[in-house]
C-alpha cells in the first residue's frame, strides 16, 4: 500500500511533465510567432520597396481587424474631438 507521501510524489510528476509539456507547448508557439512577425516585417519591406507606405498599411490593417461600426463610431468620435480643436 502506497504512503501517502508516495502518492504526493506521484502527483508531483504528473503535474510537473503537464507543466513541461504545456512550458514547451508555449515556446514553440513563441518560436512560431517570430517567424510570422519576421515574414510581416518581411512584406512591410516588400511594400515599401515599391513605394507603398507601410504605416498606412498596417493603419487599414488595423482598420480591416475591427468591425464597420466600431470603426465607424471610433471614426466619428475622432472626428468631433478635431473640429473641437479647430483641426478640420
Amino acid at each position: 500500500m502506497a504512503s501517502m507521501a508516495d502518492e504526493n510524489a506521484g502527483e508531483g510528476n504528473v503535474a510537473a511533465d503537464e507543466l513541461r509539456l504545456l512550458i514547451e507547448r508555449a515556446e514553440r508557439l513563441e518560436e512560431e510567432k517570430k517567424g510570422i512577425s519576421d515574414d510581416i516585417k518581411d512584406v512591410m519591406a516588400e511594400a515599401k520597396s515599391r513605394g507603398y507606405d507601410a504605416k498606412a498599411i498596417r493603419k487599414i490593417l488595423a482598420i480591416r481587424k475591427k468591425k464597420k461600426e466600431e470603426y465607424q463610431e471610433e471614426e466619428a468620435i475622432l472626428e468631433t474631438y478635431m473640429h473641437a480643436l479647430g483641426m478640420l
